[in-house]
C-alpha cells in the first residue's frame, strides 16, 4: 500500500485501499475491517441464482470486492470500520473536513516529532460534528509536529453501522448488481467504470469535497 505521504489527493484508490479528499492532501488509511459485510453469502448467491457451493470463496470475494468499489465511489464505510486519518499540518479554520463518512467516533490521535516518536493528544482537543461531517479541534491543545510530512495521526471510525440493517437499501443493491457483474465477467478484464444503473444507485450517496 502507499504510504500517506505519498497519496496524491486528486484521485481515489479503487478497492477501497484509500478515501482521499480531493481537495487537501488528506488519506484515510483502513485500520480497522468491518466485521461483516452489507451482504451475506447466502443473499448473494439468490440473487445470482447459485445454488451450488463450489464457488462459494469466490463469491465471497465478489461481496468484498463489491463492498469496497461502492466505498470508494461515495466515501462512505457501509458497515462501521477503522481509519487514520493523516495530515501534514493542522488546517486553516481548526477544522478538519473528514475524507471518509459517516463518521462516528474519534479513537485517537497522536502527533510525531522530527524524528518520527509520537504523542498523544487529549481527545478532549476535539469536538465531533457527525452532520457535517467534521472534526474540530482546539489549535492551542493539539500541538505542532516536527516531523514536516505525515506528521499528524488521527483514528476515527466510520460507517453506518455495526450489520447490513443499518446500510441505505440502495447501495445494498449496487452492490448486488456490482456482484452480478463481476460474477458474468469473471473469466475475462473489463474496464473498471461503474455501470450506469450502479451510478444512479449510489449518486445520491456520493460525499462532495467541503
Amino acid at each position: 500500500m502507499e504510504t500517506p505521504s505519498h497519496v496524491s489527493p486528486t484521485r481515489e484508490v479503487q478497492g477501497g485501499a484509500v478515501f482521499v479528499n480531493r481537495e487537501r492532501k488528506m488519506p484515510a488509511i483502513p485500520t480497522q475491517p468491518p466485521e461483516t459485510e452489507p451482504l451475506t453469502l447466502d443473499e448473494a448467491k439468490a440473487f445470482l441464482r447459485v445454488e451450488h457451493t463450489d464457488e462459494d470463496e469466490l463469491i465471497a470475494s465478489l461481496i468484498k470486492a463489491a463492498r469496497m468499489a461502492v466505498e470508494a465511489a461515495t466515501r462512505r464505510a457501509l458497515i462501521t470500520q477503522g481509519f487514520r486519518i493523516v495530515l501534514d499540518a493542522w488546517p486553516v479554520g481548526d477544522r478538519i473536513p473528514s475524507p471518509v463518512s459517516p463518521l462516528r467516533l474519534l479513537t485517537g490521535a497522536r502527533v510525531r516529532a522530527a524524528n518520527g516518536s509520537a504523542a498523544d493528544i487529549d481527545l478532549m482537543a476535539f469536538t465531533i460534528d457527525t452532520a457535517s461531517n467534521v472534526i474540530h479541534f482546539d489549535r492551542g491543545l493539539v500541538g505542532e509536529p516536527g516531523q514536516p510530512i505525515a506528521g499528524i495521526e488521527i483514528e476515527v471510525t466510520a460507517g453506518y453501522g455495526e450489520d447490513a440493517s443499518s446500510v441505505p437499501e440502495p447501495l445494498c443493491q449496487a452492490m448486488r448488481f456490482l456482484v452480478a457483474r463481476y460474477y458474468a465477467q469473471r473469466d475475462r478484464v473489463e474496464k473498471d467504470d461503474l455501470p450506469e444503473t450502479v451510478r444512479a444507485l449510489i449518486a445520491p450517496y456520493r460525499a462532495v469535497s467541503l
